[in-house]
């Protein structure tokens, strides 16, 4: 399988897919005949290429022009942007069906994360979703040992800006406008991963 993160870590291709498994199983098919978007696809987006939606847009501060050009040829259109300099997201309101951001959570500052999750609310679709994976805080110093014996990628892994809870997440998606009756969350690999998937007001 091609490297899904940057660095190298023995069990990232499966993690990679365990992740792009969760979020295809918290997807509403009748968004399928819409618009999807993963934020941090990485450079190589397996998910994208593993998931079925009518329209495919990736982005991630690393794709690089060929990258571009070659999952256009697929299908998937990668854009260059940078979510950890809070700014605003390219796009219109309420432009997209689903947005996921797997395994992105813990790699951008806090103050930058919760402007994010409001864009991220602004420019989902009436009823869209909101789905994200991310370590629990309690799983931190297992990842780290793990880094140290290259299972897991040690360059992500150094890059984590903060631990994550599933009442913290909650909280961020309060602050961004999401409704508390319209939040699930729950675990994944043994309760070393949270999600959360959040629902747009109709």
């Amino acid at each position: 399988m091609v490297n899904v993160t940057r660095g190298f870590g023995l069990l990232e291709g499966f993690l990679s897919r365990k992740r792009a498994k969760m979020a295809n199983k918290l997807i509403n098919p009748a968004e399928r005949r819409g618009r999807i978007m993963d934020i941090g696809c990485g450079s190589f987006p397996y998910f994208l290429e593993s998931t079925e939606f009518e329209s495919k847009i990736g982005l991630d501060k690393m794709v690089t022009d060929e990258q571009i050009r070659q999952f256009d040829a697929k299908n998937i259109t990668l854009i260059r942007h940078d979510v950890t300099l809070d700014q605003p997201l390219p796009f219109s309101e309420e432009d997209f069906n689903v947005i996921t951001m797997l395994a992105v959570f813990e790699h951008i500052e806090p103050t930058v994360l919760q402007e994010l999750i409001t864009e991220i609310h602004r420019v989902l679709r009436s009823k869209g979703e909101y789905i994200l994976t991310t370590p629990a805080g309690w799983a931190d110093p297992i990842l780290r040992t793990m880094a140290k014996l290259h299972l897991v990628s040690p360059e992500e892994i150094d890059e984590h800006q903060d631990k994550y809870t599933l009442k913290m997440i909650q909280g961020f998606l309060l602050k961004a406008g999401f409704k508390k009756e319209n939040i699930s969350t729950g675990t994944f690999e043994l309760g070393m991963n949270l999600w959360a998937k959040a629902t747009k007001e109709g």
